[in-house]
């Protein structure tokens, strides 16, 4: 038996992927097939079964693309419904996977089908739990994402969680091993370690959730202080469930190398947004009007799907070179599939031609510290709260990007303000964000918190109600 965890950090994502005497499972499949294949392949297993713990939010599988290219089944837990073939199981079905069996464990509460799948290997013995997004490790599921579905509230699915956690899940022997779909990072919880793989007995004693007195404490623990989820995850739950276009196609598509006259030529045509993929560093001195800036040197998918609103945005593409497929690849695997075509020669193509540009005034810290006066000067800090309420500039205003769409209307056209994030990842998509919708009267901090930290400018923790961004 092998069994190998497929992380994917960017969305703090892990698939799994099982073999035993010459067939293989494989547990929430990415978008892309093709890492899939090759370790098929590779090993010389037919694929058997595509287990599938939940219609996830946070990501389009890779399930409907995987079972056509193998043949393979899809499995779901209790109570789903798809538009696509698949075997809906029963609570305590059994699947045979060469000498191994997988057991369902209907766990609903994240999701009303969430399923937990217990491995029982060749000898017998109950050896580890895909647990999906019932159980990470340090949290569980947050139990809002699926209430209009399921016409409950969050607390109500809290209460249901609690009773497949403590039904289902508790009474297996410590000694299991955990292997949840998330880890640190990702939207699906908000208390997550650092760590991948656990066993279920460390769990028992560490996480905040399985502690709990009562059942009514653990509602109130694990409902209290979520954000509100992203925009495109109820898109990624349509897809999941509906199915979608063939991650070749979307590939094919994406990838058509476009001229400069081209380019422009689609982007007034389609209404397309322009998506710059360069890391921050560049793109600040000197860009192509009007598009965003989100580098793929960093959490690329989350904040597009966090930020562009529609799925179904016509997309073009700005990187560096050879840097499209991984590009497209990323997108599609949050849903955006409909990008037309990539800047051939990348923006130095663009600045060659003599066509127009666009910088942002960035400044380092040092800078910064001597122009800076804190009796008139605004600075605006777009870290998450919690980061904000640790420590921060004296009074900074805390507007996290997450929620730019929000208190952009707010900002004063005439007033000027400083803007900086922890490094200056999130601070130069703001500021793309900011110029593309006319608003110039800011100055970027180049470093961002961590470069101020080497400065005098006075800092505190402590915050100020009128501070915070109110959501």
């Amino acid at each position: 038996m092998k069994i190998e965890q497929i992380y994917t950090g960017c969305l703090a994502q892990g698939a799994y992927y099982i073999v035993s005497n010459g067939e293989a499972a494989i547990v929430d499949p990415l978008r892309e097939t093709k890492p899939y294949l090759d370790r098929l392949s590779k090993d010389n297993v037919q694929l058997k079964y595509i287990f599938e713990t939940h219609f996830h939010a946070d990501f389009v599988s890779g399930h409907v693309d995987l079972s056509n290219k193998t043949g393979a089944q899809i499995v779901y837990g209790p109570t789903a419904k798809a538009a696509f073939e698949c075997i809906t199981a029963n609570d305590g079905d059994l699947f045979k996977v060469g000498d191994i069996t997988i057991k369902v464990l209907h766990t609903p509460g994240h999701t009303m089908e969430s399923s937990t799948f217990l491995l029982i290997d060749e000898s017998g013995k109950e050896y580890c739990i895909f647990s999906g997004d019932t159980l990470f490790l340090g949290d569980v599921g947050r139990p809002d994402l699926a209430q209009k579905a399921a016409n409950m509230t969050k607390e109500e699915l809290a209460g249901m969680l609690y009773e497949s956690l403590m039904n289902k899940i508790m009474p297996l022997a410590d000694d299991l091993i955990v292997y949840p779909a998330h880890g640190a990072g990702s939207a699906c919880g908000k208390n997550m370690m650092t760590e991948t793989v656990d066993t279920l007995g460390n769990q028992k004693k560490v996480n905040y959730a399985l502690n709990q007195p009562n059942k009514e404490s653990f509602i109130k623990s694990v409902t209290d202080g979520l954000l509100p989820p992203p925009g495109y995850f109820g898109m990624n739950v349509a897809m999941n469930k509906q199915g979608y276009a063939s991650f070749d196609k979307v590939l094919t598509e994406g990838t058509k190398p476009l001229s400069v006259n081209a380019f422009e030529a689609a982007a007034e045509e389609t209404g397309a947004l322009i998506l710059d993929t360069r890391d921050p560093d560049l793109f600040f001195r000197g860009y192509i009007p009007q598009s965003v800036n989100i580098g793929l040197n960093g959490d690329f998918a989350p904040w597009v799907g966090a930020l562009i609103v529609n799925v179904n945005q016509p997309i073009l593409l700005v990187c560096n070179e050879d840097k499209q497929e991984e590009a497209i690849t990323r997108l599609s695997r949050i849903g955006f599939d409909h990008v037309i075509g990539f800047l051939s020669g990348g923006y130095e193509a663009w600045l060659n031609a003599g066509k127009p540009v666009d910088t942002i005034e960035r400044i380092d810290a040092k800078l910064f510290e001597e122009n800076y006066d804190p009796t008139t000067d605004q600075v605006i800090d777009i870290r998450r709260e919690s980061e904000f309420a640790a420590e921060h500039i004296e009074n900074a205003y805390n507007k996290p990007l997450s929620y730019i769409n929000d208190w952009i209307k707010d900002i004063d056209p005439k007033q000027h303000f400083f803007m900086h994030c922890a490094g200056g990842y999130r601070s130069m998509i703001a500021a793309s964000i900011l110029q593309a919708r006319g608003y110039r009267n800011f100055t970027e901090i180049a470093g961002g918190y961590k470069s101020i930290l080497e400065t005098a400018i006075p800092r505190t923790d402590f915050v100020c109600p009128s501070k915070l961004m109110k959501i």
